[in-house]
């Protein structure tokens, strides 16, 4: 315990009457003290001011490096079922064809229409009401319901029914009500439904109405 002593009292006298003093002069004690303090602060600084940037970049960096990773896994996939991908690519085409060609054009709707009338002329209905109601243009097609409304037996409606589903252009049937009548007959309401191609200017439409309202949300 003495000897302990003597040595703190040897260390804390280093520090007495360093006022004045050139620290190049100070007793060794003091001088490492400084150096350690000195030390601690350029650490302190470093990390403050350059060292967590770097670290913080560093991170960046790494996950930039997974997610080139990954998208190079993906590309090297998509290389490697390129042929498979192209195939694909030319029965999509086709099948969007075949689909195409069940659209009439804008000349072709007045035909069509002429054949839902007459596929219920042809099973015996009569008709109440068959009014086309305003087209509505959408982004590659022109949608046009119509209201109907027929009366008939119930196997003449059933047979209406499956000729507008065999139509060769797209004709659907919605929001369908049978009402019963007198002597077995029945009435059918509906709205049917046919498409159409939009011609080049419609098309111009669309697609600077689509641009108009993509600048008008920046």
């Amino acid at each position: 315990m003495a000897d302990l002593k003597r040595v703190m009292d040897s260390l804390a006298a280093q520090f007495h009457g360093l006022d004045g003093r050139q620290p190049g002069q100070w007793p060794l004690a003091p001088r490492l003290l400084c150096a350690v303090g000195v030390l601690f602060a350029v650490l302190v600084l470093g990390w403050y001011f350059y060292w967590s940037d770097q670290i913080d970049a560093l991170e960046v960096g790494v996950t930039q490096e997974q997610k080139l990773r990954e998208e190079y896994r993906t590309k090297i996939a998509q290389a490697m079922n390129l042929d498979g991908l192209r195939k694909q690519k030319i029965q999509v085409g086709q099948y969007v064809a075949t689909l195409e060609k069940q659209l009439p054009n804008k000349a072709e709707m007045d035909a069509l229409l002429s054949d839902i009338n007459q596929a219920g002329i042809g099973r015996g209905l009569q008709f109440e009401l068959f009014k086309p109601g305003q087209v509505a243009v959408k982004d590659y097609y022109a949608e046009l319901p119509i209201d109907i409304k027929v009366g008939g037996s119930y196997h003449d409606i059933g047979a209406f029914t499956s000729d507008i589903a065999h139509l060769p252009r797209i004709v659907t049937l919605n929001s369908m009500n049978l009402v019963a009548g007198k002597e077995g007959t029945l009435t059918l309401e509906a709205i049917a439904k046919t498409f159409r191609y939009l011609d080049p200017e419609e098309v111009s439409a669309q697609r600077k109405l689509a641009a108009d309202k993509k600048g008008g949300k920046k």
